[in-house]
């Protein structure tokens, strides 16, 4: 595998298709599945949110740090539900290609919304596979992330997390 990951591909590619069929029928491998997922997701919004945090203002500079450390929270929460799972936590790529450029705060604020629309992607699959309590922080996790991304867009979406429900009702 690459050294380096697109950021913008990481958490949407994060979970193929025939990945979230599995989901659907539940059981610990497809649990097992979406958590890594999402783990891959969280590496690469700590990645991106590095970035973010580098590029945009002062103003928004402890908005970027908070949902930074958000991610790390999640990113080793994820980590070990992956070894209770009995599994291996995936490592983080050494590198993220960004999905664009980021010269400026208000590309910065783009990265950031970008990143949390996908982060709550993954969670959304995430919720369907898991059950009980994993369940539980998956929902959790996916309604902090629209809440984000909503902030940093400026505005929400129908269905966080569902792109192409989103995409229908807009």
């Amino acid at each position: 595998m690459s050294q380096v990951s697109r950021v913008s591909r990481a958490a949407q590619d994060a979970a193929p298709d025939e990945e979230r069929d599995d989901a659907a029928g539940g059981g610990a491998k497809a649990e097992l599945k979406a958590v890594q997922a999402a783990l891959r997701a969280e590496h690469a919004a700590v990645y991106g949110y590095g970035v973010v945090g580098g590029r945009i203002g002062d103003g928004r500079r402890a908005e970027a740090r908070t949902a930074y450390d958000a991610h790390r929270a999640r990113r080793d929460e994820l980590r070990r539900a992956v070894r209770e799972l009995g599994g291996e936590p995936e490592s983080s790529a050494a590198a993220y290609a960004l999905p664009f450029p980021v010269p400026d705060a208000a590309a910065a604020a783009r990265l950031a919304a970008e990143l949390e629309e996908r982060v709550a992607g993954v969670y959304a699959d995430l919720v369907r596979a898991a059950g009980g309590a994993r369940r539980g922080m998956a929902a959790e996790s996916l309604r902090e992330a629209a809440v984000r991304a909503a902030r940093w867009r400026g505005g929400s979406v129908a269905f966080p997390g569902l792109a192409e429900r989103s995409a229908a009702s807009g």
